[in-house]
């Protein structure tokens, strides 16, 4: 029975850390990239991803997540993020891939009548260790996605990152709201001692809505916030330091 009872100890003590190890810590850098269009010319940036761009990536190391459009676009942005191992396996595939014959000819090609590109910025992103698995994935039905930017209260981020992983997340999930993942800015990125930068998805925008209405009155949020406040010394955010825009997916993305 001794024998016996040891074994179960042991099994029990076992447990949480095998159910911990079943997720793979996350290691790769991830790079979200907007581009902004020339006027009148997002369809044939389109197409030059679709076509071209894409599986050129791939071929050269870069794994592509998603990609996706404001629902509001008067300024014609694409938005897309991709994986690397790291840094410099990031530069060396895009110098890899810069140098391609392959994209030389895609790239004047659909430029024969201009350029369709007038701006990029890159934001470099490790995921937090509270994140689902960053992977490629389709949802069921068509739904709409939600890009969110967070700005901490000076030495907040932590305090802000550990109520997302102890509360938020399983109070989304909770309300109908999907995590697809959460990242901080790498270090050495402007901002990176402040900003949460994370994306979810809805059914359809009147959804996010009726789903954050009810999340926001849920007593389990009032009072982890409450509770992370205190701790904090007020707000884990800046005034106007919470920022959303709704996407949908491309139909090339490989997330949808």
């Amino acid at each position: 029975m001794l024998s016996r009872i040891l074994t179960l100890t042991a099994i029990l003590a076992i447990a949480p850390l095998a159910a911990a190890a079943e997720k793979p810590q996350e290691t790769r850098l991830f790079e979200l990239r907007v581009y902004s269009a020339t006027k009148g010319k997002l369809d044939d940036l389109h197409a030059r991803f679709r076509d071209h761009t894409l599986k050129l990536f791939e071929k050269h190391g870069m794994t592509n997540i998603g990609y996706w459009v404001p629902l509001d676009n008067p300024d014609e942005k694409l938005y897309y993020l991709l994986a690397h191992k790291d840094k410099a396996g990031r530069d060396a595939s895009f110098k890899a891939f810069s140098a391609d014959p392959d994209w030389k000819t895609a790239s004047a090609a659909s430029e024969k009548n201009g350029k369709i590109v007038a701006k990029i910025d890159a934001h470099f992103l490790t995921a937090t260790d509270y994140s689902p698995v960053i992977a490629p994935g389709v949802g069921k039905g068509e739904r709409v996605f939600e890009l969110r930017t967070y700005t901490a209260t000076p030495g907040n981020l932590d305090n802000l990152n550990a109520r997302f992983r102890d509360h938020t997340l399983k109070l989304f999930e909770k309300h109908g709201i999907v995590n697809l993942w959460y990242s901080t800015l790498a270090k050495g990125e402007k901002n990176s001692d402040t900003m949460l930068t994370y994306m979810i998805a809805h059914a359809s925008e009147a959804e996010a809505k009726k789903s954050f209405d009810a999340f926001r009155m849920d007593p389990d949020w009032l009072s982890a916030r409450k509770a992370s406040e205190e701790k904090g010394g007020g707000s884990l955010t800046t005034s106007d330091g919470v920022k959303s825009l709704f996407l949908k997916a491309t139909d090339y993305s490989p997330t949808k």
